[in-house]
């Protein structure tokens, strides 16, 4: 049997700006952006060459706005990742290297592959990381 998961639900505080941030900044796909009613708005994007999207919703007691952390996406070049973020005005840290148990800033000559990471919040605060593992690319 196989388990796909196909959509993360994301807490934020506003759609729209949320949307702007996710479609515009990152350049996520967007999939559905439906008014369902004055209360109720179904907004689903998709990163490019994902199996899995995001549903952006307004957070809650039980899901506050910006309370998502570990989300992460998976790249085949994490500098270029890093020029693509920054470039769109994404806060996006530098790029890093898990070495010996601890994260350290990248060098050059650095094997990237399975151990370089970099991270970025959203407007909320939702946490993401980066990786680069260049055979899934």
């Amino acid at each position: 049997m196989n388990w796909m998961l196909e959509v993360v639900t994301i807490p934020v505080s506003d759609q729209d700006r949320a949307l702007t941030f996710y479609a515009e900044q990152l350049g996520f796909n967007v999939d559905i952006d439906h008014r369902i009613s004055d209360e109720l708005r179904l907004i689903q994007l998709t990163p490019p060459g994902s199996g899995c999207s995001i549903h952006l919703r307004i957070g809650n007691d039980e899901m506050p706005s910006g309370s998502l952390e570990g989300l992460q996406l998976v790249v085949p070049d994490i500098h270029a990742a890093h020029a693509h973020l920054v470039e769109r005005g994404v806060e996006a840290g530098e790029v890093q290297v898990f070495d010996s148990g601890s994260l350290r800033p990248s060098r050059d000559g650095d094997v990237l592959d399975n151990v370089g990471f970099l991270y970025f919040s959203d407007p909320d605060g939702n946490a993401w990381s980066v990786q680069q593992i260049s055979a899934r690319g």
